[in-house]
């Protein structure tokens, strides 16, 4: 029996991996972490553990301990404060003999902040950019991206506060926060338009296999409808940037298509928010990741189904 510890279970992704791992996986112990001890986390899970929070002193002591109480084989981060603190503690974390499942460290700091990454692109000379500014002043910025344009956090993830502006008025209420925790980004393309596409990579500037799914975004910033579709251009956008930040195992990118030509939004070096969605039409990116971290199993191109999901809200009961 292979046991995989999963953290955030009582998030989207994370128990979205528990769901993908849980019906498709065989020999498989999953054991779900989070800091609620009333969440939905305990109903996919074998073993449940309520964590400490992250930032906390004894954290890490608290994760050894849970690591060797149930002799964890891989740990999968399913909350992105979670990655960033494995990434410094990788050595205390495998003296246990446990794996993590991390993305190139390197890439994993660059898209810990938007502007830097966004830097990095232009620095590459890359057409898949967005025009982003950091400027202050409203009438350079409207010069620059025009109107509307759209501000959004330098850290954070999915699309949580981000901010469509349409007039002086409206940028004003954000404007000291400009440069320091938002960035302002050109508005590209359409919501009709919007696209998550996840890859797992090779580490070496390539991809086994892919997936994209057309999406509408829920208020709360994660992916509410998608539709599974073949995108023209995927494959070379993402050669382009797969040589460009080698990234390693599962990897989101998320892109709008702009007068026909495709633009990204951001790389997420994790699974993504559609785990769940994906491993019903058949690409399993958390399976995958299980074979191929602790079995050195190379993923292939799945067959895909075709078909739309659709997110709703459903009760999940526990009885006494």
């Amino acid at each position: 029996m292979k046991n995989i510890l999963v953290s955030g279970a009582s998030g989207i992704v994370g128990y979205g991996i528990l769901r993908s791992l849980k019906k498709f996986g065989n020999g498989i112990n999953l054991i779900g972490i989070t800091i609620y001890d009333d969440s939905v986390a305990e109903g996919f899970c074998d073993f449940f553990e309520q964590a400490v929070p992250t930032n906390q002193d004894n954290y890490i002591n608290w994760l050894l301990g849970v690591i060797k109480k149930h002799n964890v084989d891989l740990l999968i981060p399913g909350i992105e404060i979670d990655m960033y603190c494995w990434v410094e503690h990788i050595s205390q974390i495998e003296q246990t003999g446990a794996k993590i499942l991390l993305n190139n460290i390197e890439l994993i700091g660059l898209c810990k902040d938007k502007w830097l990454f966004y830097e990095n692109l232009i620095k590459n000379k890359t057409s898949l950019a967005i025009k982003s500014s950091v400027e202050t002043n409203f009438e350079i910025l409207t010069e620059k991206l025009g109107l509307p344009f759209i501000l959004k956090p330098k850290r954070g993830y999915g699309s949580k506060g981000v901010v469509k502006i349409e007039d002086k008025f409206a940028f004003l209420k954000y404007q000291k926060d400009v440069g320091t925790l938002l960035m302002a980004q050109k508005f590209v393309g359409n919501d009709s338009e919007e696209y998550t596409t996840s890859a797992f990579c090779d580490g070496n500037g390539s991809f086994y296999c892919h997936m994209t799914l057309k999406r509408k975004l829920s208020k709360d910033g994660f992916t509410e409808k998608a539709e599974v579709v073949q995108l023209d251009g995927i494959e070379e956008a993402l050669k382009i940037l797969c040589n460009l930040y080698k990234p390693i195992g599962p990897t989101n990118f998320q892109f709008r298509r702009h007068n026909g030509v495709l633009k990204l939004l951001e790389i997420n070096p994790r699974i993504s928010s559609s785990t769940s969605i994906r491993s019903a039409f058949g690409y399993n990116e958390s399976l995958f990741s299980v074979e191929y971290f602790l079995e050195n199993k190379i993923p292939i191109q799945p067959q895909i189904r075709n078909g739309r999901a659709i997110r709703y809200i459903d009760d999940f009961i526990f009885y006494s």
